[in-house]
């Protein structure tokens, strides 16, 4: 529960924004900066970098670019030692979007990367070092993919001085002996990087499955406010930061911060554990039929769902996405 080399990020804005186009006031974000600050949060992922080539402006909210000056006005005066992150996903990115650290209030920035796009992933992220920032990899949606492609993937990174990695449970499938194996296998894959661990909640495992990557010697988690996230959402931040006991994590700001800001905002957007969710996670499928499934005057017909994942001839949903 307590190794100082452990850190803690924050993914609420980034990954929250993908169940509202990150239509988050600045209010909200501004507020959500000082919390994590007051509670000793090591890095809050601010949302991603991305081309306005790629995303229209009058649809997504600001930040699924994160420009700097935007970043700028919403803690300008606020006092912190956290660092900030972003995402950038592969193609979805120019290069000149990104900065020289020097000129950026970005301290890492966090590459999404599936297996098939290892050497992609890759370049990008070695891209963002030569600039001067802190770089992850993060191999999403493993739970899909063959053992075989998934060592090849990490053969390919230990030739790489990218300092992490991060195992992620996109489709929140795994359980907690998955995550053994497979922190396990990238740690003797990777000797030397720091293993991450992203999860989500489709199975009410989010939190468990991170303690379980503790235990097994993963140092960078990743949480979010009141487990605010796409679909079933991410661990809980005040759920972790309850479990690990270093004395520096604050948990009161979190409580203050839901209380006045998250819990009015479920009550607008939906996330969490719901059964469609937990359906699709059981089944290994990405939550766009979940998500779509919601959409729908059907949408607390479980059985139905349930269904048209599992019964080829009713799948319309699957085929529809």
């Amino acid at each position: 529960m307590f190794r100082p080399e452990i850190k803690v990020l924050d993914c609420s804005i980034r990954d929250g924004g993908l169940i509202n186009k990150w239509q988050f006031s600045d209010e909200l974000v501004r507020a959500t900066y000082q919390a994590l600050s007051d509670a000793g949060v090591d890095y809050m992922e601010i949302g991603y970098k991305a081309s306005r080539s790629q995303f229209n402006p009058k649809e997504f909210g600001k930040w699924r670019f994160c420009d700097e000056d935007d970043i700028k006005r919403v803690i300008d005066g606020i006092e912190s030692d956290m660092k900030l992150a972003c995402m950038v996903d592969i193609g979805r990115v120019e290069e000149n979007d990104i900065l020289p650290v020097e000129q950026s209030v970005f301290d890492m920035i966090r590459v999404a990367c599936y297996v098939k796009d290892i050497d992609k992933g890759i370049a990008l992220a070695e891209h963002c070092m030569g600039k001067g920032y802190e770089t992850t990899i993060n191999l999403m949606a493993v739970s899909t993919n063959l053992e075989k492609d998934i060592d090849e993937a990490l053969i390919e990174l230990s030739k790489t001085k990218i300092p992490y990695v991060y195992l992620v449970d996109s489709y929140g499938n795994m359980y907690s002996e998955d995550i053994t194996c497979l922190v396990k296998k990238y740690m003797k894959a990777l000797p030397g990087k720091t293993i991450g661990i992203h999860t989500h909640n489709n199975r009410q495992l989010a939190l468990s499955n991170t303690i379980q990557a503790v235990i097994d010697n993963s140092n960078i988690l990743d949480a979010s406010v009141y487990g605010i996230g796409r679909g079933s959402g991410n661990c809980p931040m005040e759920l972790l930061l309850g479990f690990l006991k270093n004395p520096k994590f604050n948990l009161r700001p979190i409580l203050q911060l839901i209380q006045d800001y998250y819990l009015p905002l479920n009550k607008e957007v939906e996330w969490g554990y719901i059964i469609p969710h937990m359906i699709s996670g059981m089944l290994n499928e990405h939550p766009r039929a979940a998500i779509a499934f919601r959409d729908t005057a059907d949408k607390d017909n479980f059985v139905k769902f349930y269904d048209m994942l599992t019964t080829p001839e009713t799948g319309e949903i699957k085929k529809k996405n």
